[in-house]
């Protein structure tokens, strides 16, 4: 049985990050700072009232008749319970026969062009640890993209405004980096097992750094470029995160609606069709805020039964990278010519270029993560370099490639030697034109 790691680094990073924003919270209101005070005790309570929520949902406990347990949630104390739960589990498995035990079969991922399924006894001490790794690793991307995230965006604003970077805040910040990068990281594993739900899928070390280098650049740079606009246009940042928070939380809900698919009822037998569009509505939120920071991975599909779309599209991707990087330079350039005196030892230009590249590192590492690192890579239909070099190429040959150009290479397209043909079906057409030639000339 694999030790719950992840529970206890989730529970680490869940209890640290509030313990430092209530401290940091109760120095801003010793300061005389009110503001700062209550947006920072906002920032803290509200995902933590979340991840409470999440637990008992996963966990069912409002249906298995367990007050105790949901009494501890209300006090803020869930995770810590459950991490106490999944450890004595995992301690107590081997100890006592399990009388219910049952088979899963999985694909292994294909070495050499052979794959070999695999049958394993499950029991159920070991389903309960799973469910609990589940139940950790959603409530840390829901800890990351609602609380974690403002968190770092509200503390950088605050040390810009205040010109002043104290240990507490920078401990306090590093924390949130950490939080953010740790739950885009699980939402990458979650996205990996979700879709290959078939196979026994083993993510080894070098995935884990790749993902945690492009992870963690690509968010630092973009808190930071959101962080700087609003620090010189504080009006323009609304229409920003607004447009960008609403772009992506309907974006779900409009391919539902073009699908013309059934409502779903699939996800709670307890829930209503209230229930359900309430979770509906609280997961393209959670999406939202993810893709706010960074790539989600995992897309949303309402009107699959699993809500989550499991084909890997390599063009969405690509046009979320490169819109992105034209967004972060647009910002970053509004920032420069509107950039105040706070900013008077900065080199700002210095500054413009290092943000720049940092989001072109965190999409190199992106790059090598899906092309040697992915455990899966081998499933994969195409890879994300061809796809690339595939947009490159149409976008070059849209701009520089004459009308007729385009017609001729359509032309030759359509050609039997292009589309595959045997070299007998040219000699039957070249006959026939033959033949039609004598016969004109006969005529003639």
């Amino acid at each position: 049985m694999k030790f719950p790691g992840s529970v206890l680094v989730s529970l680490a990073l869940f209890l640290s990050e509030t313990t430092a924003a209530l401290c940091l919270s109760a120095a801003y209101r010793a300061a005389g700072d009110p503001m700062w005070h209550w947006l920072t005790l906002v920032c803290a309570l509200l995902p933590c009232v979340l991840v409470q929520l999440s637990l008992v949902f996963i966990h069912r406990d409002v249906t298995r008749d367990r007050p105790l347990v949901l009494l501890l949630h209300l006090l803020q104390l869930g995770p810590l319970v459950r991490c106490v739960e999944a450890f004595y589990i995992y301690y107590h498995a081997g100890r006592i026969e399990d009388p219910y035990v049952s088979i899963t079969k999985k694909w292994q991922v294909p070495k050499d062009g052979y794959s070999e399924e695999i049958e394993k006894e499950v029991g159920q001490a070991e389903c309960k640890l799973r469910t609990h790794r589940s139940a950790f690793s959603r409530a840390s991307v829901i800890q990351a993209f609602l609380g974690s995230a403002p968190q770092l965006t509200l503390q950088l604003y605050i040390c810009i405004m205040q010109q002043e970077i104290t240990a507490a805040r920078s401990i306090f910040m590093l924390l949130s980096l950490l939080s953010i990068v740790y739950g885009a990281l699980r939402c990458n594993i979650l996205a990996i097992k979700i879709k290959y739900d078939d196979y026994d899928v083993r993510v080894k070390p070098p995935a884990y750094i790749c993902i945690f280098l492009w992870r963690s650049f690509e968010i630092a740079t973009r808190v930071t470029v959101l962080v700087l606009f609003s620090s010189v246009l504080r009006i323009w940042i609304f229409p920003v995160v607004m447009a960008n928070f609403f772009g992506f939380y309907f974006f779900p809900w409009i391919l539902f609606w073009r699908s013309r698919s059934p409502f779903p009822e699939n996800i709670e037998k307890e829930f209503s069709r209230v229930g359900t569009t309430i979770v509906l509505c609280l997961l393209t939120f959670l999406y939202a805020g993810i893709n706010m920071f960074c790539w989600s991975a995992v897309q949303v599909e309402i009107s699959d039964p699993d809500l989550i779309s499991k084909s890997q599209n390599w063009y969405q991707m690509t046009m979320y990278y490169t819109l992105r990087f034209m967004e972060n330079a647009f910002l970053l350039l509004m920032w420069y010519l509107y950039k105040t005196d706070i900013y008077m030892y900065v080199c700002t230009p210095l500054l413009f270029l290092r943000l720049l590249l940092s989001y072109c590192l965190a999409i190199f590492f992106m790059l090598v993560f899906y092309q040697f690192c992915h455990p899966c890579k081998k499933l994969f239909s195409s890879s994300i370099t061809e796809t690339l070099l595939s947009c490159f190429k149409f976008l070059f040959f849209m701009r520089k490639t004459p009308k007729s150009a385009v017609l001729r290479d359509e032309a030759a397209v359509k050609t039997p030697e292009n589309t595959g043909e045997a070299p007998s079906s040219s000699k039957t057409i070249d006959s026939q034109k033959r033949n039609l030639h004598q016969s004109a000339s006969s005529n003639a």
